[in-house]
């Protein structure tokens, strides 16, 4: 499957009914929670579960799809959900504080396991060219289910009760498995030593160097594999053979593909995997974690790192959010938040609808993800500063811009690596969101017990900027060392990088 296309579309939409009835239980297990426990402490406590489980789900996420297709990960943890609300909405009258607890524990890791598997196997069903773009698609979804669930939890609350509520939030699971086993998405590109090959997918090759990369390391014991590349090799001078004759007598080439795979350095790991054999050093998928954590070093480690500042200064504008609300309109403060978050989700469409319209094969890295942070964490704070209406739906529509801008240009970038990597990838990254969020969200309430909600969220977004502005300047400096490392290289290699070359908005592998 190439391109977003109408199967993907369909999947998007049943993803979207399930994110609507998440937002919506987020509001009405947050007012069930307190029914059931009778204090704050409990509240949190219930929170607290669900986010741990989330941090849990993550690390173990990459084991799980190593295991079972990421297709069988993405309907086991809906179903898993469906019966979790059921049991809560058939017991909304009578639930005790364990059978709260469990729901909530399947909750936080279901929607971990989902999502990692959703948004690793989005370059396979749509191919590496259209990732961005499908990204687009699915942060537009998620934009108008957060606005849709946030607005419609009051009325089904007060229509029928939070049994209704958790009925909603169950059927909406329902639906997304449902429309998975039937629309029967391609999630996994072939696995190693299986008979399936490069030649078995030429929709995924063509024009992706990061699938080649996935092909060497498939190639480990199966000749097919190898013979179908020895093929292609003929047709490409960019073969390993040629690599090692360029290595032999252009020592500086070895130095720059060091700088490359410090860049991305999935595709060492993988290149030294190719023909069945593997150089002395190279590092070997699946190995203890501090390999494993290794072998992401780099920038995606600082990526990841961004990411999870972010969903700190993310929990404190959540969590302040109500008190600038009130303090601003102390007789509705649900249309001052309504006006917040339908400005925020505009501008995440707005963001979509930019970068889909970007020159083809052109995509943003870490610069941008990292330029993206700040200019959201800018816009967050303006909007906690007090200014009339207009001007605070302008500051939060930017702010939604940025943050649908970095959402895109964040997944897309980690979906540049290998395939099984990105599994490891994005469960690092879940853990790194939920743990932010988590530490953000108790820190921010303690913070608020004394001091203004301007003041917190400044702080907490302060920190998200000078981490985004580290970030910048290491990749500056990497990029400076990286042309620092070709200008030894003699001038004919130097042309000869057969379009791999990054450049300084390009990602490696698009």
């Amino acid at each position: 499957m190439t391109g977003v296309d109408g199967r993907f579309r369909s999947l998007v939409v049943a993803h979207a009914v399930s994110a609507y009835g998440t937002y919506l239980n987020l509001i009405a297990l947050s007012l069930f929670s307190y029914e059931v426990t009778g204090s704050a402490l409990g509240v949190g406590a219930v929170m607290a579960v669900r986010l741990l489980s989330g941090v849990a789900a993550g690390l173990a996420a990459g084991a799980v799809t190593a295991r079972v297709t990421r297709r069988t990960v993405m309907v086991t943890t809906d179903l898993a959900q469906t019966l979790a609300m059921a049991v809560l909405a058939l017991g909304a009258r009578d639930v005790s504080p364990g059978v709260l607890f469990g729901a909530v524990l399947v909750l936080g890791a279901g929607n971990t396991l989902f999502n990692v598997a959703l948004r690793s196997a989005v370059p396979v069903m749509v191919g590496q060219d259209s990732r961005a773009r499908a990204n687009g698609v699915l942060v537009t979804a998620r934009s108008v289910a957060t606005v849709l669930g946030f607005a419609s939890a009051a009325p089904i609350i007060a229509f029928g009760g939070f049994g209704l509520a958790f009925a909603v939030n169950g059927a909406s699971f329902a639906v997304s498995a449902a429309a998975v086993l039937a629309l029967r998405p391609r999630t996994d590109s072939a696995a190693a030593g299986s008979p399936a090959t490069e030649a078995d997918q030429p929709g995924d090759a063509v024009g992706n160097p990061t699938g080649g990369a996935e092909g060497s390391a498939g190639a480990v014991g199966n000749p097919t594999a190898g013979a179908a590349r020895s093929a292609d090799a003929k047709a490409n001078p960019a073969t390993e053979a040629d690599r090692s004759a360029e290595a032999a007598n252009n020592p500086g080439a070895d130095a720059d593909r060091s700088a490359d795979a410090a860049n991305n350095p999935a595709t060492e790991a993988d290149r030294s995997t190719a023909g069945g054999r593997r150089r002395p050093g190279a590092r070997v998928r699946g190995g203890p974690l501090g390999l494993r954590v290794a072998g992401v070093a780099g920038p995606l480690l600082g990526l990841i790192a961004l990411r999870g500042l972010d969903a700190l200064a993310s929990a404190s504008h959540n969590v302040a959010l109500p008190l600038a609300a009130t303090a601003a309109e102390p007789s509705e403060p649900a249309l001052f938040m309504t006006r917040f978050w339908s400005a925020w989700a505009v501008g995440t469409l707005l963001a979509h609808q930019v970068l889909k319209r970007r020159p083809h094969g052109t995509t943003w890295g870490e610069r941008a993800f990292a330029a993206g942070t700040c200019a959201m964490s800018l816009c967050f704070v303006a909007a906690f500063t007090g200014p009339p209406a207009p001007a605070l739906i302008a500051a939060a529509l930017a702010a939604g811009f940025a943050d649908g801008w970095t959402e895109i240009v964040y997944t897309s970038r980690l979906q540049a690596a290998p395939d099984r990597q990105r599994d490891r990838l994005f469960g690092l990254s879940a853990t790194a969101e939920q743990s932010g969020f988590a530490l953000g969200t108790i820190a921010a309430a303690a913070a608020l017990e004394t001091l203004s909600a301007l003041t917190v969220v400044g702080a907490f977004h302060g920190v998200a900027a000078c981490g985004a502005l580290a970030l910048l300047f290491t990749v500056r400096k990497r990029h400076a060392r990286k042309a620092t490392n070709r200008s030894c290289t003699t001038a004919g290699e130097g042309e000869d990088t057969h379009g791999a070359s990054t450049g300084a908005g390009r990602l490696p592998g698009s």
